[in-house]
């Protein structure tokens, strides 16, 4: 049986399209002929600000209810759009860069109004366990400092795996390695309302689990880093620029 994988980029990318990219308007002369006029050179930040305007809101509804607290529902049910969302944007793109110059194990995504970390588990894990290894916990250090500079954010840790054996033992491998970097963090001063832990097993897979370099992609530990409700109402009152 066939089925569709979307990563998280792709889906992310088909809602910035229906929300941000795209505007329609009559040809004069034409009768109902349209034309479709495609906005180019948007900054990331631009992106952020106009995800959650007009369409975007309702698709990130319809993912997030599809998906649970995936990653893509995460992060597009939690876009506001708009002036508010193009503040969060420009926050974000800095905490990003900060992040991407400090962990080097790491490959950190802007997406929409939110941060992506992905963690290739082999880095942070020896293989079927899921006590931290040094150099995880010093990727973890300056994660960690940069949650405690730029307060007013949700962060989601979410384990993942590949399918090579039962999907209970995955599933609760998953929960263990995204439960380490959870309680780690909060060892290192992260509020621990702000994080919230997830397994997963080998449901999301972001490549093929047939060969082994995508069971290699798929067993990793993504972090995302949305806005919360008091930044949005910061960014909104113009309490922040």
């Amino acid at each position: 049986m066939k089925f569709l994988k979307l990563s998280l980029s792709s889906m992310l990318a088909v809602t910035l399209l229906f929300s941000s990219c795209q505007s329609t308007a009559p040809v004069a002369g034409s009768g109902s002929t349209t034309q479709t006029t495609e906005k180019k050179g948007m900054s990331k930040t631009t992106k952020g600000g106009l995800i959650g305007a007009g369409g975007g809101a309702v698709i990130g509804g319809l993912v997030g209810s599809k998906l649970g607290n995936t990653a893509a529902g995460a992060i597009v049910g939690a876009a506001v759009g708009g002036a508010t969302g193009a503040v969060i944007g420009r926050r974000m793109d800095k905490q990003a860069e900060e992040l991407e110059k400090s962990m080097e194990n790491a490959n950190v995504e802007r997406v929409g109004e939110a941060i992506r970390v992905n963690f290739d588990s082999g880095i942070l894990f020896a293989v079927n366990s899921a006590e931290l290894s040094a150099s995880a916990k010093q990727d973890i250090q300056k994660l960690a400092k940069t949650l405690q500079e730029y307060q007013g954010t949700d962060v989601i840790i979410e384990g993942h795996t590949d399918n090579t054996g039962s999907y209970e033992l995955n599933q609760k491998l998953s929960e263990r390695r995204a439960m380490a970097v959870k309680n780690y963090a909060q060892t290192l001063g992260v509020d621990a309302k702000r994080l919230q832990a997830k397994g997963y097993s080998y449901d999301q897979p972001i490549a093929d689990n047939s060969t082994v370099e995508g069971r290699q992609q798929n067993r990793r530990v993504e972090i995302i880093i949305v806005a919360n409700e008091e930044l949005k109402k910061a960014a909104e009152s113009g309490q922040i620029d």
